[in-house]
């Protein structure tokens, strides 16, 4: 699972076997070791959430994506590359959040993309 952080925009993309994984468990997290400390990120299915959302659980040092059980359903099971929500954030600004599926890249790239969805725009 790949995370790209900028400004107040965080991208998910998930490989077909993490996108399988997430399907058959309900979650699928990943953790980079930093220089004092690692940091989390977790995309988990939840029925508490009507659209995306995140959550960042500073003590363990974790950002925590939900996707509402029925877009997991509906992405997962369908060609829908992702799904996007701004989330209000209690300073009054937003938070775009994108999670989507990992397409070949269709320039050269030192990536192991062996695992990555076709990409449709290669197709003429």
């Amino acid at each position: 699972m790949k995370i790209r952080i900028k400004g107040n925009s965080i991208r998910l993309r998930l490989t077909k076997t993490e996108v399988e994984n997430f399907s058959n468990n309900g979650v699928y997290e990943e953790e980079t070791q930093m220089i004092g400390g690692v940091f989390k990120y977790k995309l988990e299915r939840t029925e508490k959430h009507e659209t995306l959302a995140a959550e960042w659980i500073g003590r363990q040092n974790l950002i925590v994506f939900y996707m509402p059980d029925a877009i997991a359903k509906e992405w997962v099971e369908s060609n829908e590359v992702g799904f996007q929500h701004k989330l209000q954030l209690e300073n009054g600004t937003e938070l775009f959040l994108l999670i989507e599926k990992d397409f070949v890249c269709l320039d050269n790239t030192f990536e192991d993309q062996s695992d990555n969805y076709p990409n449709p725009n290669a197709v003429c």
